[in-house]
């Protein structure tokens, strides 16, 4: 397990880990790294069709643990049992999120990440209904902007997370965005 205070140090500064094949943990800052400007968000047009049908349940730290197991069920993952315990560390100290969708009762989606002061640091998302990893995505946009956030880090930019707005920046920028976000005293919860 990686201990908290080296995780929260280790966010601080932009390096976060993933456990690596041969099960040693990689800690990684990407150049250029990948954010979602909150004020610019792009709610693509059937994300708004879904949202005014409301099928989801939002829910917050209600199934961390599970969220991670979920994220972690795939052919290729960087959760091994080191990070999902380090995680759940960083949870129960009041650190590491859960922004859940539930439907009749199940987990439905969701993701985690890490919030420290006016960042939040996006690990990984998931879903088992359609459009569920992104209903959680666009509530936990909503959830910054209401407690004025200023940083959404998603480490790398994929299509998926494009089409919401994620851009690149250079490590130089995002580490001048890092510093900025750190001067708030934002409240997750």
């Amino acid at each position: 397990m990686i201990p908290p205070e080296i995780l929260i140090a280790a966010y601080e500064q932009g390096i976060f880990p993933m456990a690596m094949v041969n099960g040693d943990i990689g800690w990684f800052s990407p150049d250029p790294r990948a954010i979602i400007p909150i004020d610019t968000f792009h709610v693509p047009h059937g994300l708004r069709r879904v949202l005014k049908r409301n099928p989801f349940e939002i829910r917050v730290n209600t199934a961390f643990r599970s969220v991670m197991e979920n994220c972690a069920n795939r052919e290729e993952t960087w959760i091994d049992e080191s990070i999902l315990g380090s995680y759940c560390t960083l949870h129960e100290m009041g650190i590491a999120h859960s922004v859940e969708c539930w439907q009749d009762g199940r987990l439905a989606g969701g993701l985690y990440g890490v919030s420290l002061k006016g960042a939040f640091f996006g690990e990984s998302m998931f879903h088992v209904v359609r459009d569920a990893s992104k209903v959680a995505l666009w509530a936990l946009v909503r959830r910054m902007r209401e407690r004025e956030f200023v940083l959404l880090d998603t480490q790398w930019t994929t299509p998926h997370l494009a089409q919401f707005g994620a851009v690149e920046i250079p490590r130089r920028q995002y580490l001048r965005m890092l510093r900025e976000s750190q001067r708030r005293e934002c409240v997750f919860l």
